[in-house]
């Protein structure tokens, strides 16, 4: 299972990186364990200083604006 976190302060990008990341898992028939971080701090100790970011398995993975499609789907290949 991977560990998935959202990292945003509750905008509309980071609302919609969040259901997709849950639609594509979900299409994909991915298990995974998906948090919502919107604590500064919790995010700036990530590195990350554009919102939305994507933390998979302690990793960053993205930063900055709604992920494509196509490169969300890559995560879970």
């Amino acid at each position: 299972m991977k560990t998935i976190k959202i990292l945003g302060t509750g905008c509309a990008n980071c609302r919609n990186t969040y259901q997709l990341v849950e639609e594509v898992a979900r299409a994909k028939g991915v298990e995974i364990a998906l948090e919502k971080i919107e604590d500064l701090q919790q995010i700036m100790a990530h590195g990350v200083m554009s919102t939305p970011g994507v933390v998979i398995d302690g990793k960053v993975v993205h930063a900055g604006g709604v992920p494509a499609r196509a490169k969300v789907e890559g995560w879970f290949a």
